[in-house]
């Protein structure tokens, strides 16, 4: 079997994520991860915060703390959030750590004995005012391809274009708000992509036909318009810092390398930080250094995302001429809007992680992202979507089922499964019907089609109410006793082989499910689908519980009080 190394775009470490961010990377990487593992593949899913780059400085300064200080705080606080996600990461690093920069330093001075780093003066947007160098994002003002008027200085959050300080039309500071800004020679290092365009086109062209479309659309956009040579350093007090055995000049002024540098090595040096947790028994090389060819690397992200990742970052790895694993797979997803617009983490416009897990449990906003991804084109969150997806998916089709079946069977047989005749017509054709089902699910999750998945999940479910309805036990155990008992043993089969396939979306209902019986072999391991056709994994006579109710029913009441605080149109 393959090994399967994922990793998910690295949250920003300013400030808790909302529900656009958690279903464009981590989450689908989690479901897509959780899958694996039942499947018995060795799979390893890094990913970490991005520490670094003026985010951090500016939020640190708002909140009044050092940066080093504030970046702490806000990992452990996003990590909180993740683990009530149950986002089953095997390592959740930090881009700030000393594995991080030894490798990124590492990637430059190889890049500049290879002749792909040159120091170069530049004019840069200097503000008297804060009394110093602006990087990037310390200048906003409106973007000139789409007139948005919060652009920062390195990409436009709404157009996603990517842009230079001096690209902006009346350019402000983020520190004081100050207008009056001077543009003035300083230097930094630029990595010279356009010495490195035909190696990343060619690298591109033997993977792009395998990548969803939206991925490889943007890739080869950016490689059409040209790769141009672009700084990798920047004016800031928090960064890995310019290396003074090769930059010394540079590493006196204080220079540190620009977060899009070290951000995606950050995927290696998370892993390396894994690995030195149980050095003896954990080989981070053997995940990305001259690989085999068994590791197969997933990458999941945003479609802002997407450049850094096929183009900028493979750059860097083909330059240093060192055989690091580049990414087989880059999934990549459109936006999930709220009423039309957007989420915004600077905006507070939303709803954020932490608020959602305030609300409801992880299994009602995992099942609903993931099944409402935005796969092909945006798509947008409603509450009023929102709560008819759980009222009619979760709480009627799965858990009324689970309920029904459970209840009326401890009170008509007891707390034992009952055992009733041998298998019919009904069970055959039902077993026909889960084992084609079934396959239809695998192959949506092999090809990282989530929606499709959700829905042949959806349809599995279902079956199990068709089947109920058609042999209606309430009924059937007025004439035949046996006959009712084959019924409730055999849905009972069924709530356990969802509990199983259900893990992926719902880890903490399917392991509430599974343990609802007494079986020695509590855990999630999948089940082929021949293997579910027989629906027998829970033998007659197991003890059973009837666990709570799984998903409570969301009322007009509750809708209402979720759109007052949240708020229920565009703002």
């Amino acid at each position: 079997m393959a090994r399967h190394l994922i990793t998910s775009a690295l949250p920003y470490i300013n400030g808790i994520k909302h529900l656009g961010n958690m279903v464009g990377s981590m989450l689908p990487a989690d479901v897509y991860s959780r899958y694996l593992r039942q499947r018995g593949h060795d799979v390893l899913y890094i990913c970490a915060t991005d520490e670094h780059g003026t985010p951090a400085e500016l939020a640190a300064k708002e909140r009044g703390l050092p940066v080093d200080e504030f970046c702490a705080q806000a990992h452990d606080a996003q990590k909180a959030v993740y683990d009530g996600f149950a986002l089953a990461f095997d390592y959740f690093g930090r881009s700030s750590s000393a594995e991080n920069r030894d490798i990124t330093q590492h990637f430059a001075r190889r890049l500049n004995e290879n002749g792909f780093i040159e120091e170069r003066a530049i004019r840069q947007v200097y503000s008297p005012a804060d009394g110093r160098f602006l990087p990037d994002r310390y200048v906003e003002g409106t973007c000139p391809h789409c007139g948005y008027d919060k652009a920062r200085g390195d990409q436009c959050e709404n157009c996603t274009r990517v842009l230079d300080p001096t690209d902006l039309i009346n350019p402000r500071s983020a520190i004081s708000g100050s207008t009056d800004l001077e543009v003035r020679d300083t230097k930094h290092l630029f990595l010279l992509q356009s010495k490195l365009q035909h190696e990343v086109e060619e690298w591109v062209a033997r993977h792009e036909d395998d990548w969803p479309q939206l991925a490889s659309s943007i890739a080869r956009k950016w490689l059409n318009e040209g790769l141009h040579d672009r700084a990798i350093t920047r004016d800031l007090d928090w960064g890995v810092p310019v290396p003074a055995d090769t930059w010394p000049e540079l590493a006196a002024e204080g220079k540190v390398f620009y977060v899009w540098f070290d951000a995606p090595i950050e995927y290696i040096g998370a892993t390396k930080e894994w690995a030195d947790q149980d050095p003896e028994n954990r080989d981070w090389k053997s995940w990305w250094y001259d690989v085999d060819t068994d590791v197969r690397y997933t990458e999941f992200m945003a479609k802002d995302n997407v450049p850094f990742h096929t183009v900028m970052f493979p750059a860097t790895e083909l330059g240093v001429r060192e055989p690091w694993k580049k990414v087989d797979y880059v999934k990549a997803f459109n936006w999930l809007t709220y009423y039309g617009g957007k989420f915004s983490t600077s905006q507070k416009r939303g709803v954020f992680t932490d608020q959602a897990l305030d609300i409801l449990p992880a299994d009602y906003w995992r099942y609903f992202l993931i099944a409402n991804a935005p796969e092909s084109d945006d798509s947008s969150f409603t509450w009023e979507h929102f709560t008819a997806t759980v009222n009619k998916d979760l709480a009627d089709t799965l858990g009324n089922f689970v309920n029904r079946v459970l209840s009326f069977s401890r009170k008509r047989f007891g707390d034992d499964v009952p055992a009733g005749g041998a298998p019919g017509e009904a069970e055959a054709k039902l077993g026909e019907e889960i084992a084609k089902l079934l396959a239809e699910y695998e192959s949506h999750m092999e090809s990282l089609q989530f929606r499709k998945a959700a829905a042949a999940l959806r349809a599995l479910w279902s079956a199990g109410n068709s089947y109920l309805e058609e042999k209606a036990p309430w009924l059937e155990i007025k004439t035949d006793k046996d006959g009712a008992a084959l019924t409730l043993r055999t849905a009972m089969n069924l709530i356990h082989l969802y509990a199983v396939v259900s893990e992926p979306f719902i880890p903490a209902t399917s392991a509430a499910m599974r343990g609802a019986f007494a079986l020695t072999d509590d855990t999630a391991t999948w089940v082929t689908a021949d293997e579910a056709k027989s629906l027998a994994a829970v033998p007659a006579g197991t003890p059973f519980t009837v666990p709570p109710v799984l998903f409570a029913k969301l009322t007009e009441e509750d809708l209402a009080t979720y759109k007052e605080r949240f708020g229920g149109e565009e703002g």
